[in-house]
Formats: structure tokens, C-alpha cells, sequence
């Protein structure tokens, strides 16, 4: 077995459900990785926008004790997104099953607007 960079992280999907219980519990630390113009037309209260396009691990917030969602608008961005986290050591992450869409088709509550 060869040492270093061996262990593979665990990126999970989580459904709409189970994300929604665990950031009304303050269970999570929700990361939004759309672009500034889709977060500013619809967002999930509590998130913290991270675009992927200027993405840098070290914008992650602090989620100690707490576990990482990230989400996008349909669930392919954020999957880019924990590969880089993945590179920068991150060892659990979470990614929200059909991002945003699958959030508001479960019923999920969105902000509009500024």
C-alpha cells in the first residue's frame, strides 16, 4: 500500500429532505457554487457564494463540527466543486442532490431577489 494521497474522500449526495433538516438544525455549512448573477436572482438563506468560476478552497467558510454542503443550480457544478476541495484535503463532503432545482421541486424555501 503506498502512503500519502492514498485516501479517497467521501463526497455524498444528500436529498433536498435530509439537507433541509440539517441547516434548520445548524448542522451544515451551505456553499453555493452558481455565478454572483444566479445567487443574486434565487438563493438559499444561509448560503455563502463561492462561484465556481473564481472557485479557491481557502473561500470555504469554517465548518468545524459542522458538515459541508455544496450545491448549484442542477448538481454538476457543485460535483467539480468538491473534486477541488478533495485536492485540498478536504475528507467529507456533501453535495445537494439536483442543486437548486431539486431544492425548490421538494418544496424547499428560496430567497428571491437582493
Amino acid at each position: 500500500m503506498s502512503e500519502g494521497g492514498s485516501h479517497k474522500p467521501r463526497v455524498e449526495m444528500v436529498d433536498p429532505q435530509t439537507a433541509r433538516r440539517w441547516i434548520e438544525r445548524g448542522e451544515a455549512v451551505l456553499v453555493d457554487v452558481r455565478e454572483p448573477h444566479e445567487f443574486a436572482m434565487e438563493r438559499i438563506h444561509g448560503a455563502t457564494l463561492v462561484p465556481l468560476s473564481a472557485f479557491d478552497p481557502r473561500s470555504i467558510p469554517e465548518s468545524k463540527g459542522k458538515r459541508l454542503l455544496l450545491m448549484c443550480a442542477s448538481g454538476i457544478r457543485c460535483g467539480m466543486a468538491s473534486e477541488l476541495l478533495a485536492r485540498a484535503g478536504y475528507a467529507e463532503l456533501y453535495r445537494l442532490a439536483g442543486g437548486i432545482m431539486g431544492w425548490k421541486a421538494a418544496g424547499g424555501p428560496v430567497v428571491q431577489g437582493r
